[in-house]
Order: structure tokens, then C-alpha cells, then sequence
């Protein structure tokens, strides 16, 4: 086998096509494979597939997988023909899509190294600019959004990450089923879901089941415009739920010890995490400290006995139930004379009713807060993001379940 009909048969090549010249380049440490197209051959416009006279010829190179230690280059003149309905179209090549310098090969090459590494470590392993290979990731991006046939979900979350400080944020719209992200969008306002939900059917708006998302009144007024008896279907994230009550008891820790170490006692040094830990979590040492002071008079130690006593809420099964015993743990919070647990009460009493539809669907945004963390390492190993598209294009490239790589 000489070397043209050998690089024939690894470039897959069939007629019209056919490697021209096969050139070793020591000095560049380059082979260059030179392919033509039988002088007879007709070609399609790339628009609308209909034969038609070729117009002229432009002259074209990618980048392809390495021969051993050598880069390999493909170059040819490409015809372009003129179509009567379009005008003049450079044709498909067979090795490589529209606008892209690179072959199909070595784009499913670098996709698969990618997923692995940032595009500064793979542009640099692979001799690329870093330009050329976020242009494979945008790519990647957009062939694996046209290919998915819907961004419909039946059990969703919503939850915004920050990219930059002061903070920028996007927002991700999550499949708690498959743990993929269906959508980014920029900042955090109501209309940053509008798109989303838009491109779905109102047969799919109306299969959404359940939407996990924190108190953010800017996103729940969109899902109720959208989603059918979203009201029933919303449900608040219990983290988020919780978040409120332990900042809640961290702010009565804080100003009591103030007062404390005024007076020379110093109980609630070092404490914070012994109020703020769930108590499976505590180490033997925070749980003695704990033992020590929940029995005291301390306000610190009422307030953790509020924050403990709501997460009976979570195991009710009836939900008229679950609402009357909110009310007694709303009332004890109101007399506690604790003004931030009486504030953070008052936030859950006005969210009371999409915090009881977790007992109907029992969902919370764990998942959505797993991908951020996979999030947070993307943008930590890319020494973070200057760009919104380009953070907005990771996240999908990482974390969309999308089918990535030209087909060849």
C-alpha cells in the first residue's frame, strides 16, 4: 500500500475524493496530505442539496490526528458551486464540518480531552491557541443543543451561581431525574426564565410535575405564569428553608456573645459551627460543647432549639397536619423575644404554603447543588470566568448530558 492509498484509508475517503500527494515536512515536523475531487465530479449546494455547475475552487486546510510524532495537515481546493436558489455555497467536505479547522476526528479528540482538562491545558497538550479550543467547546455546545429533541422535564430546579464578584449571576434550570442542566440563563430576574420556558410546548409546560427553587419571588412569578397550577407544583428547597433559620440562630450567637464577652464570659467563643452542624455531624468534642450550654439560659441555646424543633416539619405525611404544627412553632418563635428568629419566621410564614408541597413531592435542589459544585471546579481550574457566554457554554458542555461529537 503506497502512502496515498494509505492515508485514503485512514482519512475514510471515498469517491469523488482522493489523496492528491502525501508530504513528510521534517523541518515543521508536518506531513501534509494533499486531496483533490475527480474533475468529473458534481456537488450539492450545501443549502438545499440541489446539483449544480461549480463555480470556482477556494483552497482549504485542517488540522487532523497527529501521524506518530508529527502534526498532520489536510489541505484542498474546495469547489464552491452556484445554486440557483441560493448563489454561490462552498460544498460539505466529508472530514469535516462547516467553518471548522479541524477534522471530525480530531474535534471527537480534543472533545474527549476537554471533558478532562480546561481549554488553556488542552490548547497547550495539543498545539492549538486557546481561541481554537473554546471554538470546539462552542461548537460542541450548539451540535449537542440542536441534536436534543427537548429541554422538557418532568421534576425540575431552579438555582442561580455566581461567576464573578461582585457577584454576576447565571441561572440554571436542572432535570433532578437525569441531573443535567436544560438551560442557562443570564442574571437572576424574572425574566431570566421566560426563554426557557417559551421554547417548551404547552404540552410540556403541563407535564412539569414539581420545581424545586429557593424563596426568590422573581423566579416563582415567572413559573406561575407558564406552568400550570404551578402553586402546587412549586416546591421551596430545604436547604434554602433552613438557610433561613441557621443565619437566623448565627445572628442571635453573634450579638450575644457580644454581650457576653463584654461581661468577661466567654461561653460562646469558638462556638458557631457547634449551633450551626447538624448534630449527626458534630465531632465528640463539639458535641460535649453542645451538651454543655443547649440546657442553659442562653439565648443562643433557644434559638438552636427553635432551628431543631422545625425539622419535624419535614417527616409529616399529611400536610394539614404539617400546617398546624407550624402554626404552634410560629407562635413559640414569635414569643421567643429573639428578633431574628421572629424575622425568619415571618419569611417562612409568607412562603408557609410552597414549603408544605415538599411533603406532596418530596424533591429538593440536591441535585442542582451537586452540579454546582462540579460548577464550582470548572471555574476554579479555569482561574474563573471573564465571560458569561463562555462560563454559560462550560456549564452546558460539562454538565448538559449532551451528545457532543461530530458524527462521522
Amino acid at each position: 500500500m503506497d502512502d496515498r492509498a494509505l492515508y485514503a484509508t485512514i482519512l475514510g475517503l471515498s469517491e469523488p475524493w482522493e489523496v492528491e500527494a502525501v508530504e513528510l515536512n521534517e523541518a515543521e515536523q508536518a506531513v501534509h496530505v494533499s486531496v483533490r475531487a475527480e474533475a468529473t465530479a458534481r456537488f450539492g449546494c450545501s443549502e438545499c442539496g440541489e446539483v449544480s455547475p461549480i463555480y470556482d475552487h477556494v483552497e482549504r486546510s485542517w488540522r487532523h490526528l497527529d501521524t506518530c510524532q508529527f502534526q498532520t495537515l489536510l489541505h484542498a481546493r474546495v469547489p464552491r458551486v452556484e445554486c440557483a436558489t441560493h448563489g454561490v455555497r462552498t460544498i460539505r467536505v466529508p472530514w469535516a464540518e462547516k467553518r471548522s479547522r479541524f477534522t471530525l476526528l480530531f474535534e471527537r479528540l480534543a472533545i474527549a480531552w476537554l471533558k478532562e482538562a480546561t481549554p488553556t491545558a488542552v490548547a497547550r497538550r495539543l498545539g492549538l491557541t486557546w481561541e481554537e479550543a473554546n471554538g470546539i467547546v462552542e461548537r460542541a455546545v450548539r451540535r449537542g443543543l440542536a441534536r436534543r429533541p427537548s429541554a422538557a422535564g418532568r421534576r425540575l430546579g431552579i438555582d442561580e451561581h455566581s461567576y464573578l464578584r461582585p457577584y454576576e449571576f447565571v441561572t440554571m434550570v436542572c432535570d433532578l431525574d437525569t441531573h443535567h442542566v436544560l438551560y442557562v440563563g443570564d442574571h437572576r430576574t424574572a425574566d431570566t426564565l421566560v426563554p426557557y420556558f417559551e421554547s417548551l410546548t404547552p404540552g410540556e409546560r403541563a407535564g412539569i410535575t414539581a420545581i424545586a427553587m429557593d424563596m426568590w419571588d422573581p423566579y416563582r412569578k415567572t413559573v406561575r405564569a407558564y406552568v400550570p397550577d404551578a402553586d402546587r407544583k412549586i416546591v421551596f428547597d430545604r436547604f434554602h428553608v433552613m438557610k433561613q433559620l441557621l443565619e437566623a440562630v448565627d445572628a442571635v450567637r453573634r450579638r450575644e456573645h457580644k454581650e457576653l464577652v463584654k461581661r468577661g464570659d466567654r461561653r460562646l467563643t469558638h462556638t458557631k459551627y457547634v449551633w450551626l452542624k447538624h448534630p449527626a455531624r458534630l465531632t465528640a468534642a463539639m458535641r460535649e460543647i453542645l451538651d454543655r450550654l443547649r440546657d442553659s439560659t442562653l439565648k443562643a441555646a433557644r434559638a438552636w432549639a427553635l432551628k431543631e424543633a422545625f425539622q419535624a416539619i419535614w417527616h409529616y405525611r399529611s400536610i394539614p397536619a404539617a400546617r398546624a404544627f407550624f402554626q404552634r412553632w410560629y407562635q413559640w418563635a414569635r414569643r421567643s423575644r429573639l428578633p431574628p428568629m421572629i424575622q425568619a419566621a415571618g419569611t417562612l410564614a409568607r412562603h408557609i404554603e410552597n414549603i408544605l408541597t415538599y411533603l406532596r413531592h418530596h424533591i429538593t435542589n440536591a441535585v442542582t447543588e451537586g452540579l454546582n459544585a462540579k460548577i464550582q471546579w470548572i471555574r476554579y481550574s479555569s482561574r474563573g470566568f471573564r465571560d458569561r457566554e463562555r462560563f454559560k457554554l462550560a456549564i452546558l458542555f460539562h454538565c448538559g448530558g449532551l451528545d457532543l461529537e461530530p458524527r462521522i
